[in-house]
């Protein structure tokens, strides 16, 4: 990899991570339903601006159904879940929870898309759940163990919507431009989040702080976050793009306890790196091994 393809990933996991703090402010002031809303408006906003700019058209006519389904299950129900959880949560759990995600996925392409479950990967997934069982049993709060669960719920259904999602770009979208469908997705879920916001209680005072953090869970998360990624595939390919999946939590860590002033039990710490080094099994490449008969060729 080049040095930008690292600053690239670098950034790009900085941003992502930041997304939990972003929600865990906005979440008790504005809602869940406004947060997230919110979040896929101005990201959407961000990308269809950078697509005029780049003079890139989406395909809306050939492309709707595509952009119905990612929008709904890799946009507006994760970040639903995700703002939900931020009532309830440190921004770290969410952040360590997300990591779940490449778990799901791979369950996911073992039961739909019938690819072979290896050693490494059967092995990464018994360690993921166990790092999950080590959060939610040897943390949750004893005053609030219903919200605390319903939390945790949220944050794996999300991961889960995220992996399903994948599964349905492999076998249905592969054909639809990347950046294409990361743009009009969020604008479809903005659109289908909408109405919604008749049964949201209404918003405290929008503050500086509050205009902030929408700007940066909006143009940064969303926005910038996609185009980098997008890039990202581009140029390094899918396989190193996902480190992003875990170095992702170690900034979201890092952001709360510096922003925030969270602080993490001994029990997150062990469940977290327990998912990450799932995470890191799950995403490794196999070596391929080199045929002993073969031999180099001339023409």
């Amino acid at each position: 990899m080049r040095s930008v393809d690292w600053v690239r990933l670098l950034v790009l996991s900085a941003v992502w991570g930041a997304s939990f703090i972003f929600m865990r402010v906005l979440a008790p002031i504005l809602g869940p339903i406004v947060t997230a809303d919110l979040r896929v408006a101005i990201g959407a906003a961000a990308l269809l601006l950078y697509f005029a700019l780049i003079r890139f058209r989406p395909k809306w006519r050939a492309h709707w159904r595509a952009y119905a389904v990612i929008g709904t299950f890799n946009v507006g129900l994760p970040f639903l879940l995700f703002s939900y959880a931020a009532l309830h949560i440190p921004a770290a759990y969410s952040a360590i929870l997300n990591a779940t995600t490449p778990l799901f996925g791979t369950a996911f392409a073992v039961l739909w898309l019938g690819d072979t479950m290896s050693r490494a990967k059967g092995f990464g997934l018994v360690l993921g759940v166990a790092g999950v069982a080590t959060i939610t049993g040897a943390s949750a709060p004893t005053a609030a163990t219903l919200a605390f669960n319903s939390a945790i719920a949220a944050c794996l259904f999300a991961a889960a919507s995220y992996a399903g999602a994948g599964i349905y770009i492999k076998r249905c979208a592969s054909h639809v431009n990347p950046l294409e469908s990361a743009g009009c997705a969020q604008l479809f879920a903005a659109v289908a989040l909408l109405p919604f916001w008749i049964t949201a209680a209404p918003p405290a005072v929008i503050d500086l702080n509050v205009a902030l953090n929408v700007l940066g869970l909006g143009v940064l998360s969303s926005g910038l976050g996609f185009v980098l990624y997008f890039r990202l595939v581009n140029d390094i390919g899918p396989a190193r793009a996902m480190m992003v999946a875990f170095l992702a939590p170690l900034f979201g860590i890092v952001w709360s306890i510096a922003f925030l002033g969270e602080t993490l039990t001994p029990a997150v710490l062990l469940g977290g790196a327990m998912i990450i080094a799932s995470t890191v099994l799950i995403l490794r490449r196999p070596r391929q091994r080199q045929s002993p008969t073969a031999c180099a060729t001339t023409d």
